[in-house]
């Protein structure tokens, strides 16, 4: 039976507040349908259980090493106060503070979130990933430490929360068992965006208290900073990276497709998710075949940053995010291109097309645009030739959340794949009220100590169901099935699900991003552009 909990128990509980069990969570859709064939959440070892904080479900995202002594303890907690001080006062953070109060001081407790959250629903409603949760303890926090409210007047409002170390960690972990998808947010009849809440709770603890997933600062931010991508892609490596999809285009199309880079005074400058160039370097190959047959003005910038699209900073560090964000602009601004353009990733769609109109000013403030509705103009304009028969088989549309919710490109990549393929057939539900991947606000690479288990069986969870449904009668491996998902951090998530269950292997389900489909419906592309031995 499920320990009941309570917003004081997040100070008070010693040991683990929750735990995560395989039989709580929602049931799945057949074929996996027997709960004995969940794979479950590996325990912490011994080891990881004396150095991190796992103390609120077994689980641990961001590696908080625990204190060693009181005084370690205190500057804790006064560090968090000083932090959450500076998070509400103007001069600090003037890019969210009004969205940020309004939230925090007009949520009417009515639920709705939480029955729209798919990480609370799917974890067997675990009352700790409740949207409000988090955001409770925060309120009650600002309200008794902040305020300054008296005993007993805190025992009228609820703000009676403990604030000492183990609030504190159960707290930063708790703000990385969201995937910022902001369904919440949609579903509030007032606005309220728990969302948001925890992002700024993200922003706090990485700002002031240089806690964040390392996958996300020194294997992101940072590296992609010193390096000039996010995965460790250097410029000579991105040339190498180019040569060899040069030639895979020409293996595949017969004809000789130079990728433009650094070229001046194009219309466009495209950003890829340098995780493209790695782990699907087709989806690059498709744009550049797709454009070359267009006539498209493009080109790629080699310069340190700009030829990766990724900005982790979005999720956790505002600073973070400006930085990379001046980069990409500065690099369009001395190209001299008209437009800068977001490839098929969901977050840098976020970071470049939504937060940075938020830092990016004066000669930065180039416009910046989706690929999507340009491949939109290029395939119902006749802009090339297609074939749809060669997409004869089962395709579904996975929503990107920031592709869709946060951007508001809903219809577009719907009527390609309308066009193009005979068998598309929609998720329920689906456009603005889609479900998150269960990779979003980066959690797709986050694989530290067992996260990437609850990721899987958690977050991840509803899409997972999702797909079993829509391709529930053509589940015969013998049959290509083909979950478009036109973000790479999607992709990541997707993949690792279908892996995680064998999805591909036992029912022939596979993967991969829009320009794929495009691409392989093309009549000038001989065969099949796409390769289902590696998709």
């Amino acid at each position: 039976m499920k320990k009941k909990i309570t917003l004081r128990d997040i100070g008070k509980i010693e040991g683990q507040m929750v735990d995560i069990d395989k039989a709580d969570l929602s049931r799945l859709p057949a074929p996996l349908d027997d709960p004995a064939d969940e794979p479950g959440i590996k325990q912490l070892t011994g080891e990881q259980k004396d150095r991190f904080d796992a103390s609120l479900d077994g689980i641990s995202a961001i590696g908080l090493v625990k204190p060693q002594n009181k005084q370690e303890e205190e500057d804790f907690v006064r560090k968090f106060i000083a932090g959450l001080k500076k998070l509400l006062s103007k001069e600090n953070n003037w890019t969210f503070l009004q969205p940020l109060m309004l939230s925090l001081e007009n949520c009417a407790k009515c639920q709705n979130c939480s029955e729209a959250c798919p990480v609370f629903t799917e974890s067997g409603r675990q009352e700790i990933y409740r949207p409000t949760y988090r955001t409770e303890v925060l309120r009650r926090i600002i309200r008794k430490y902040l305020k300054k409210e008296g005993k007993l007047l805190s025992k009228f409002t609820g703000s009676d929360i403990d604030l000492n170390f183990k609030t504190i960690a159960r707290l930063a972990e708790l703000s990385y068992r969201c995937t910022l998808c902001r369904r919440c947010a949609q579903s509030c009849p007032i606005g309220v965006d728990n969302g948001l809440i925890t992002h700024e709770l993200r922003k706090l603890f990485s700002q002031e208290m240089d806690i964040a997933p390392k996958e996300l600062h020194q294997l992101g931010t940072v590296q992609h900073l010193k390096v000039g991508s996010s995965t460790g892609t250097s410029p000579k490596a991105l040339a190498s990276f180019i040569d060899f999809i040069e030639g895979e285009i020409e293996e595949i199309t017969g004809k000789t497709i130079r990728i433009p880079v650094d070229k001046e005074g194009a219309d466009i400058l495209l950003l890829h998710n340098a995780g493209e160039f790695i782990s699907w370097p087709e989806n690059i190959e498709a744009f550049a075949i797709i454009f070359d047959a267009a006539g498209v003005d493009w080109t790629l910038s080699s310069s340190l940053v700009a030829y990766d699209a990724v900005n982790y900073g979005v999720w956790y560090d505002d600073v973070q995010l400006a930085r990379i964000a001046a980069r990409h602009a500065q690099a369009a601004r001395d190209l001299k291109v008209n437009r800068m353009m977001v490839g098929e990733c969901g977050h840098a769609h976020k970071a470049m097309l939504v937060v940075s109109d938020r830092v990016l000013t004066g000669d930065l403030n180039i416009p910046r645009e989706s690929a999507i509705p340009l491949l939109e103009d290029i395939v119902l304009n006749d802009k090339i030739r297609l074939d749809r028969s060669k997409n004869n088989f089962p395709v579904t549309l996975h929503d990107p959340c920031n592709l869709v919710r946060l951007s508001g490109i809903v219809e577009p990549q719907r009527r390609i794949l309308r066009k193009i393929c005979p068998d598309f057939r929609e998720m329920e539900p689906h456009g603005v009220d889609n479900y998150c991947c269960g990779g979003g606000s980066g959690f797709a690479i986050m694989d530290s100590n067992n996260f990437s288990d609850w990721r899987s069986s958690v977050s991840g969870r509803m899409k997972l169901k999702q797909i079993l449904t829509t391709f529930g009668d053509v589940m015969n491996p013998e049959i290509h099935k083909y979950v478009c998902a036109p973000c790479s951090n999607c992709k990541g998530m997707i993949r690792d699900l279908l892996s995680r269950y064998r999805l591909t292997e036992k029912h022939g389900i596979y993967y991969g991003g829009l320009v794929d489909l495009i691409a392989n419906a093309m009549v000038d592309v001989k065969g099949q552009f796409i390769n289902w031995e590696t998709s």
